[in-house]
């Protein structure tokens, strides 16, 4: 389990490496952030419960519903229209998610040489774009309708992208070389 070597080895390497003296100092991961657009909805709302179903089964948790805040005619899309699914993971759920992404999840994807350095925000967050979620081991692909995208963001309690590199480095992530 990730979240047991995390406190046990991988904390304690970090606090040595990063030169902090205090282990509350070591950067941590405070939550993964799960989302799948889903546009079609409006047209076809079967879609919403399948996308649903999907998301839990990937993440181990129910998704929220993420509605239009403001109307736009040129997307046909009215105020309070859902648009998107979310799950927000924190703990020990987090953790193992954490764990099949980079352990099995992305090693998966064909022609993947590591995550790019690119997707690094300026709060030192991380995010992750998949084009479909047939990677994930979960999902069963003859009871796919259609191929959705995924974006994983994973929030750092850091501001500095090298720590927050190191720190994913250390719980399995692999980057592309500079």
């Amino acid at each position: 389990m990730l979240a047991d070597t995390f406190y046990k080895k991988i904390l304690p390497e970090l606090q040595q490496k990063l030169n902090k003296k205090n282990p509350l100092a070591v950067p941590r991961i405070e939550k993964v952030v799960v989302n799948m657009r889903i546009g079609e909805a409006k047209e076809d709302k079967a879609v919403i419960d399948q996308a649903s179903q999907e998301l839990a089964l990937i993440t181990g948790q129910k998704p929220k519903f993420c509605q239009a805040k403001k109307s736009i005619s040129g997307f046909k899309l009215r105020k309070g229209d859902i648009i998107g699914l979310k799950v927000t993971l924190r703990g020990r759920r987090m953790y193992d998610f954490l764990e099949r992404l980079f352990v099995l999840t992305l090693p998966r994807l064909r022609d993947f040489r590591g995550l790019p350095l690119k997707g690094f925000d300026s709060s030192a967050n991380y995010t992750i774009g998949l084009k479909e979620q047939l990677v994930f081991p979960e999902i069963q692909p003859d009871k796919i309708k259609k191929e959705r995208g995924l974006e994983v963001t994973i929030v750092t309690s850091t501001k500095d992208r090298n720590e927050a590199k190191t720190l994913l480095e250390s719980m399995g992530a692999i980057f592309e070389k500079e």
